[in-house]
């Protein structure tokens, strides 16, 4: 018999964010969470989400052990603002029992409903800044800080519950011996000149908060055309500003700016945290802190986190002029590989920035939807 109780206290939600640990013990692809910050998600006096979301958190037990975990999300912005009653789900990971999903899932469903929503999709987090998606292809592939791993029959359970695939998103790798600068040396120059731009670089990381507010702008601008897109709030930005800054390493965030000192575009790299969270299991302390601090300065692969350009910019070459910058810096420090973050199929524009860089599709993912009855 499949129990399924709602995670309320404390005990209940480290018990939530702690059951893939169990899941996933002994994988070679699954990347583990801080813990602590994970936590800190799900708390609503820290974070400035759940002003515009609400969340509840649901655990699945069978035989008095966990054997299931799901978060019902709600985004006002989303349902009541643009209109799209969609039911959110995320954080899900099932033992490979059908009725365990069904039991779960139909808790989302079951909220949906009392709020008349439509449909329901998932995995998706609160936000575009979240990860998502279930893997259905590159199960052997390291995973990374911001994605989520998941076992083979996670897609199967889906369309077993009669889910449809609702949006499809491929990650790719480059080889940094296979980038051609020509194909954007000589252009950027140009694209400096005829609009007059120019890039900025750092060296620390408190040089680069003054800029962050415009970022966060430029970001939500240039991706308000996805079909995904939500957009969130400045407490939002806030939180995100001290949750990831520093992990970066300053001389992997690339700025470009105009004639009047305005920021048009940017791309932002964070070196690859994977290996150093999989030695951290979770714990900051005693020596998490010394891994992460060691990739932060050495790790020889990188991940593509976020890249923006203001609409009235893009398809005139900036992306030349942020590359450029990048591929300086990744020459000077060695780098061997560069992973890219999930990214929409129908995302046509970003599929055309890359194409001169050799990629390779090492994972596949998608969201699934299913109307709420």
């Amino acid at each position: 018999m499949i129990i399924i109780k709602e995670a309320l206290t404390k005990k209940d939600k480290k018990k939530f964010v702690k059951f893939p640990f169990k899941l996933y013990k002994g994988s070679d692809s699954w990347v583990p969470p801080i813990i602590s910050e994970e936590l800190k998600t799900f708390n609503k006096s820290v974070n400035p989400v759940f002003n515009d979301a609400d969340a509840r958190l649901f655990l699945a037990y069978k035989d008095g052990e966990i054997v299931g975990r799901v978060a019902a999300i709600l985004n006002w912005i989303e349902i009541k603002k643009q209109g799209h009653l969609k039911m959110r789900f995320g954080w899900f990971d099932v033992i490979d029992d059908i009725e365990v999903s069904k039991a779960l899932l139909k808790q989302v469903n079951d909220i949906g409903k009392a709020y008349n929503l439509d449909y329901m999709e998932g995995p998706v987090g609160f936000s575009n800044l979240d990860k998502v998606g279930v893997l259905t292809e590159g199960f052997d592939e390291l995973g990374s800080m911001i994605t989520w791993h998941n076992h083979t029959y996670y897609k199967d359970h889906f369309k077993q519950l009669g889910f449809d695939v609702a949006k499809t998103y491929s990650e790719n790798k480059m080889y940094f011996k296979n980038i051609k600068p020509e194909s954007f040396s000589k252009i950027q120059e140009l694209i400096k000149r005829r609009y007059h731009l120019k890039a900025l670089n750092f060296t620390k990381n408190k040089d680069i908060m003054p800029y962050t507010d415009e970022m966060f702008d430029v970001f939500s601008k240039s991706h308000q055309v996805l079909s995904s897109f939500v957009d969130i709030n400045d407490e939002q930005k806030e939180y995100f500003k001290k949750k990831f800054i520093g992990f970066l390493n300053p001389e992997y965030v690339k700025f470009v700016l105009d004639k009047d000192d305005k920021l048009i575009g940017f791309g932002i790299v964070t070196p690859s945290y994977a290996k150093a969270l999989q030695k951290m299991n979770g714990k900051l302390f005693p020596f998490g802190v010394k891994h992460l601090l060691k990739a932060k300065k050495h790790s020889k692969v990188v991940t593509f986190y976020l890249i923006g350009i203001l609409p009235e910019y893009q398809n005139k070459g900036v992306t030349a002029v942020i590359f450029n910058e990048f591929y300086k810096t990744f020459n000077e420090k060695g780098i061997e590989l560069c992973i890219r973050g999930p990214e929409l199929d129908d995302n046509v524009a970003i599929h055309q920035i890359w194409k001169h860089f050799n990629p390779v599709t090492h994972k596949r993912r998608c969201t699934f939807k299913k109307n709420i009855a």
